[in-house]
């Protein structure tokens, strides 16, 4: 007989008890289903045939039938699962896997330089989604967007959606699934010969991708080629991919915002020779003198470094996978998968600002402004330091992977799987550069946020003029960081009896990350009568062929300069748009920047290695219990960490070794009222492992904020019970209608501890400051907030998924081939964190009546807010039209603002706002063979609205990346 979606039925696909679960590396399963499952392990469904008419099949192909597949793996799983197959990917307009992850109900991204990134389930940020490819868990960290991934958050960027057959998110723990996630386990899976047609078989894509911020056009070239032999014993399959884009980003940036005493407000002294004299001291030195005047500018957050910027990147991918199956009877089969990925990127970076930071003391405040929530939204600043900066990145990713599986079945109730692989994410930055020009003197710099996204930024002196200019400061900071994996695992299973299954298995996996970091920092001149420096062939000093001028750098030259225009950045008409920057060619050379010893980075040299060995044991069932059919699986886990972490701590390198074990109980089970309905519920222990950067004995020192961070090896992981329950309605052919609701309890959760205190307090060596910093040239000059990270109480999480697709049948004529699809998700969760918060006042006094009085301190409590990366609301729409020949979609995207971290300099917490993106794609096909298509990705050219401070909701920054559309064909044979 048939289900009612038209798939042979035996005892109910929705309830029958399955070999093989979503991963690669599941238990093997029969080899009769084996030669067209997909590279997942799940069992490939038979074409959906369901019939408009009695007794007419209708074959349904092409998109909607990517979507049947996807919900067979859903509804055949006691598991929550869900899915997106190889039609999916390959049609949606999605330039990475991030991009096709987030049309998979729960599942947010973030996105850098217009590109996805990273995602977070059910409101759980990256660092709690485990990844697999075939099978192997890994990491891959890249350098994209403005910093560097060195922690176990997998970036999705690196791999080119079309490598892969499909996606698989794994939203609730078994005892046979990889520990290590509160959010997900996420399995990506590339071809599989076997289940391909008998000879050759192949496709090619070539498309256009044009950026119009940038005016740019790009390749993207995608091809597979596969051949398996007639009796299907053997199969070999290879792919590719590569594109190459340069895109643009516009916008504005304020660094956060801080507070700070000025030299003088509104004409107002605030700092005097002594506490009792009438002597007003200008720029430097003296005692604060509080008054009203002054201590409201003093208190009011100002933007610590407010700027315009042009950002280009280069982006260049390239993916390629190979598969070799040999299946010589039905009861064995071995593949053997590799995946090779490179992903480059050059991202520069040209930036016209005012550096308020730190150097408010030299300021003198004009027709100040302030809005009702702390801030100086507006005002004039004399004895401004205007700077243009020019920072520069180089960076690349390669990743490897090869990995073996060997599929046995001993006898009809006995098989095994042995898995086994290893994986290198190599992330290099050979070049970070910044070469900095300051005008540190500057008059009549007007700044106006009463638009807080779109300010007025007016600079009353010329920043087109070379000679207004001095080269100050010159970084280099490179950087490597390495992750590795080793993974042997064994499952095995055995039929006990009709409808009882029992699955065992053991584990070992070796993960070692290994971070460096260097610098070639240097403040060109930063005395009049220090040491001479020299830079190149050329010496700096008061005594120099510069004399006098060469106070805090050398004179800029037309030679080493270059002018930008700012283009469309979203400025309000007055904002200077036009400036200079440095030259990097001609000022690296002129410093020989590249040809200094580069030293070691003490803050960002670091390492882990874990060895987990552990093993399950699961048990199957199914049946009927008074009339009710159910499926379920019931296991426990257990999992032994041994981990040593090292880093450097007052330039000694220090190493701390230490072990922990985790039972790890799971519950799924899965109720049939009807054939098409599913009742789900689980319950389960879970864990993540701490963050990489918090292990490391050494510490991260922030010389420009104040700030140090000290890690704690002896983090516990997070640890979480979790539930979930969940409705499933399949009321036709390619559709569903469900509701899910999942709590998780959240046991124990790492969090920081800041407070105050000098820098001598730390023990930490005054070599360890940053070259170029404030706090390397006066380490004492405001209180420092020190971090350390300890074993919290816990945190909680709760939250409601919807979702329904169906295709519009109903409709009369051509409208029956609209369909649509769309879900939402609602999450909230509670968190307690210590943070540091705005200071509450300007003078406190000193030890004597005769000492001065010093700024604040930032006053530190705890406080209550969600999960870092955690959108309270998000929703993914699809509306698809498609018939034999022609076919439209069109997708939105909806994330709900979100806490991204702790902040700094006052401000309690940092994050995002809200964003939506539209997608669209018109697809025609001529031919079996051939399809012509036009995509385009943010049609509606979204900023990235990045805010400080949850409350005051200040500027951070505001940034646009341009509509991408991409133009081709694609040739199948």
């Amino acid at each position: 007989m048939k289900d009612d979606q038209g798939f042979q039925q035996h005892d109910g696909p929705a309830w029958r008890l399955h070999r093989r679960t979503g991963d690669r590396a599941a238990a093997p399963g029969d080899r009769r289903r084996a030669d067209r499952a997909d590279h997942s392990g799940t069992s490939r469904p038979d074409p959906d045939t369901s019939g408009d008419e009695a007794g007419q099949d209708i074959v349904v192909t092409g998109f909607r039938q990517s979507l049947q597949a996807a919900l067979n793996k859903k509804k055949n799983s006691v598991a929550a699962v869900d899915s997106i197959v190889a039609e999916d990917i390959a049609k949606f307009p999605d330039q990475n896997l991030a991009e096709s992850l987030q049309r998979i109900p729960g599942i947010s991204i973030q996105r850098d330089g217009g590109e996805g990134r990273a995602i977070t389930v059910r409101g759980l940020g990256a660092q709690f989604t485990r990844v697999r490819v075939n099978g192997l868990e890994t990491v891959a960290t890249s350098t994209d967007g403005a910093s560097a991934n060195r922690d176990r958050a997998f970036d999705f960027n690196v791999f080119a959606s079309e490598l892969f057959s499909s996606l698989v998110v794994h939203k609730t723990a078994e005892a046979s699934l990889d520990e290590g996630s509160l959010g997900a386990v996420v399995d990506l899976n590339t071809g599989n010969p076997l289940a391909a047609k008998a000879g050759f078989s192949g496709a090619l894509s070539v498309q256009g991708s044009y950026n119009d911020l940038a005016k740019t056009l790009g390749p993207r070239v995608a091809g597979l080629l596969s051949w398996r032999n007639d009796s299907g014993t053997f199969g070999a399959s290879v792919s590719a991919a590569y594109s190459k884009l340069n895109t643009l980003e516009l916008g504005n940036n304020t660094t956060r915002w801080v507070q700070g005493r000025f030299d003088s407000v509104n004409g107002t002294p605030c700092f005097y020779s002594s506490n009792t004299s009438t002597t007003p001291v200008a720029n430097s030195g003296g005692f604060y003198r509080p008054s009203a005047t002054c201590d409201q500018a003093a208190l009011a957050f100002h933007p610590r470094i407010p700027r315009y910027g042009v950002i280009t990147r280069e982006r260049e991918r390239l993916g390629i996978t190979g598969s070799v199956q040999f299946a010589p009877t039905d009861a064995t089969k071995i593949s053997i998968d590799g995946l090779y990925s490179r992903f480059k990127e050059t991202r520069d970076e040209q930036w016209i600002e005012v550096l308020l930071r730190t150097n408010e003391r030299s300021i003198d405040v004009v027709n100040p402004t302030y809005d009702n929530k702390g801030n100086m939204i507006s005002a004039t600043l004399n004895d401004a330091w205007v700077r243009a900066e020019h920072y520069n990145r180089k960076s690349q990713t390669e990743f490897y992977q090869l990995g073996g599986t060997w599929d046995q079945d001993v006898t009809d109730k006995l098989r095994f799987t042995l898995l086994g692989g290893f994986s290198k994410s190599n992330a290099s930055i050979p070049q970070e550069t910044t070469i900095i020009f300051d005008d540190r003197d500057a008059q009549g710099y007007k700044f106006d946020y009463t638009n807080s996204r779109s300010p007025l930024l007016t600079f009353g002196t010329s920043v087109t003029d070379p000679t207004a200019f001095q080269l100050a400061e010159i970084r280099d900071r490179p950087s490597s960081t390495i992750n590795k994996f080793r993974t042997a695992q064994l499952r095995v299973e055995w039929d006990v009896a009709d409808g009882f299954q029992v699955k065992a298995g053991g584990v070992y996996r070796r993960f070692s990350f290994d971070t460096a970091g260097f610098t070639r920092d240097t403040v060109v001149c930063p005395t009049a009568g220090g040491k001479d420096v020299v830079l190149g062939t050329i010496t700096c000093s008061p005594s120099s062929a510069f004399g006098p001028t060469a106070v805090y750098g050398f004179p800029v030259t037309t030679a080493m300069a270059q002018t930008v225009n700012l283009g469309n950045a979203g400025q309000p008409a007055g904002t200077t748009s036009t400036y200079i920057v440095p030259n990097l060619p001609a000022t690296t050379a002129f410093t020989n920047l590249y040809g200094r010893t580069a030293a070691v980075d003490a803050s960002n040299t670091r390492g882990v290695v874990e060895k987990v060995t552990g093993g399950y044991l699961e048990f199957d069932a199914k049946g009927e219990l008074l009339g009710l059919r159910y499926a379920l699986n019931a296991g426990m886990r257990y999992v032994k960490t041994d981990q040593s972490s090292y880093g450097i701590n007052s330039g000694v390198n220090v190493t701390v070794r230490r072990n922990y074990d985790d039972w790890l109980p799971a519950l799924n089970v899965a109720l049939y009222p009807t054939d098409n309905i599913i009742v789900r519920g689980a319950v389960a222990k879970v864990i993540t492992r701490p963050t990489l950067g918090n292990l490391t004995p050494g510490g991260t020192i922030d010389g420009f904020n104040y700030r140090i961070t000290f890690g704690n090896p002896q983090l516990d992981p997070f640890r979480a019970t979790a539930f979930d329950l969940a409705l499933e309605w399949y009321f036709a052919p390619q559709s569903i209608a469900s509701v899910a609701v999942f709590k998780k309890d959240i046991e124990s959760f790492p969090v920081s501890q800041p407070f105050t205190g000098t820098y001598a307090s730390t023990g930490l060596p005054l070599s360890l400051l940053p070259a170029g910093s404030p706090a390397a040239g006066n380490p004492e000059g405001q209180p420092w907030t020190i971090t350390g990270n300890v074993n919290g109480t816990g945190a909680n999480l709760k939250g409601i998924e919807l979702s329904v697709q169906a295709p519009f049948k109903f409709l009369p004529g051509f409208l029956k081939n609209f369909g649509g699809i769309a879900n939402a998700t609602f999450v909230d969760s509670t968190a307690n964190y210590t943070v540091s918060g705005p200071a509450v006042t300007a003078c406190v006094p000193g030890a004597t009546p005769a000492a001065a009085c010093t700024f604040g301190p930032l006053v530190t409590y705890s406080r209550r807010g969600t999960l870092f990366g955690l959108s309270k609301q998000a929703f993914n729409g699809t509306l698809y039209y498609e018939d034999s020949k022609f076919s439209v979609r069109g997708s939105i995207s909806y994330r709900g603002p979100y806490v991204d971290a702790n902040s700094a300099t006052g401000n309690v917490f940092e994050g995002y706002n809200a964003t939506t993106n539209i997608d669209a794609s018109v697809r025609y096909r001529f031919t079996k063979w051939l399809e012509v298509s036009v995509e385009g990705t943010n049609l509606t050219d979204t900023y990235r609205d990045r805010y400080t401070d949850l409350d005051a909701n200040r500027a951070y920054e505001n940034n646009h990346f341009g509509r991408t559309i991409l133009f081709g064909a694609r040739v199948r044979m």
